[in-house]
């Protein structure tokens, strides 16, 4: 398998993770957790696993210009993201955050143009018009029932947490070529850890896990480990070769995912539009993979 066949296939287990994601925390809120005690315990626990991790490696020293675009990362691709994220979450519904996040290709493409010089080809331009077509209608042709009680501020907090995830994309990228993804994930996560601490620590005390079932502990673990320890070293791992454009594309896989998973335990009816939706997403992902200007914005990044 080559280097970029293993970057894509890192990309789609990423996707599935953080696309069953959305309703797993759904059920963790407000019921088991409120949203600053997920991320405290999740910050917290991915950080210690990070760490340890990284002791077992050939670890290199970071530079210590490289420090100031580390603590960058930190914020805006763990501090505001994750934030942003539950807290919009726990007002919005899971297909509601899905579909916005739909929109993050288009914002990774325009920081990649704005701060890394990346070039966007017809063929890119045209995936990503045609991949949030297909996943917009997928979401809208829903009856989703799971839902929030302010959908507009939840919404609004979604919005958020995407443009300041998608800016962190473009902002690791030129990391990758100097450091392994494991050691950069180690300081982006002591640093966001940082940033959210002082927000977080005052729910902890309230935080009582004899009132937790076997879901809820299926359900912080899953957050914790899927998607947040695997699946930030999977995309940061994706970056090594493709392009932060490309990375951020893959957030299309989300809606398909979690509109799916309506289908399959909330009873959706998979009706024909739906998977002519799902269709469109994938050929989305064809025209991107297969515009040659991606390399080129990948060596030069």
């Amino acid at each position: 398998m080559t280097a970029t066949a293993r970057a894509h296939l890192a990309l789609i287990v990423s996707g599935l993770l953080y696309g069953a994601n959305y309703w797993v925390a759904k059920g963790l809120m407000p019921g088991f957790m409120q949203p600053m005690q997920i991320i405290f315990i999740r910050g917290f626990t991915s950080l210690i696993l990070l760490w340890l991790f990284a002791f077992f490696i050939n670890d290199r020293h970071v530079e210590k210009r490289d420090h100031l675009i580390l603590a960058a990362c930190g914020l805006t691709g763990i501090a505001i993201n994750q934030t942003f994220f539950f807290l919009g979450l726990n007002l919005t519904s899971p297909v509601d955050a899905a579909l916005i996040h739909s929109g993050s290709p288009v914002i990774v493409l325009l920081f990649s143009v704005l701060i890394a010089g990346e070039k966007a080809g017809w063929s890119k331009i045209a995936g990503i018009a045609i991949g949030a077509f297909g996943a917009v209608l997928l979401v809208l042709m829903g009856n989703f029932s799971n839902g929030g009680n302010n959908h507009l501020l939840g919404n609004m907090l979604i919005l958020f947490n995407i443009v300041s995830y998608s800016l962190y994309l473009v902002m690791v990228k030129p990391l990758m070529a100097k450091y392994k993804a494991l050691t950069i994930m180690k300081w982006v996560f002591l640093y966001g850890f940082i940033f959210i601490f002082p927000f977080c620590i005052n729910g902890i005390g309230d935080l009582s896990f004899t009132s937790f079932t076997p879901y809820a502990w299926f359900a912080i673990s899953y957050i914790v480990i899927g998607t947040t320890f695997f699946s930030y070293l999977l995309t940061t791992y994706s970056l090594k070769t493709l392009s932060a454009g490309t990375a951020g594309y893959y957030i299309y896989m989300q809606p398909v995912i979690a509109a799916s998973i309506g289908i399959i335990f909330f009873k959706e009816s998979p009706a024909l539009i739906k998977i002519i939706a799902a269709i469109m997403v994938f050929t989305g992902v064809f025209l991107v993979n297969r515009n040659p200007s991606i390399r080129k914005g990948a060596e030069k990044v």
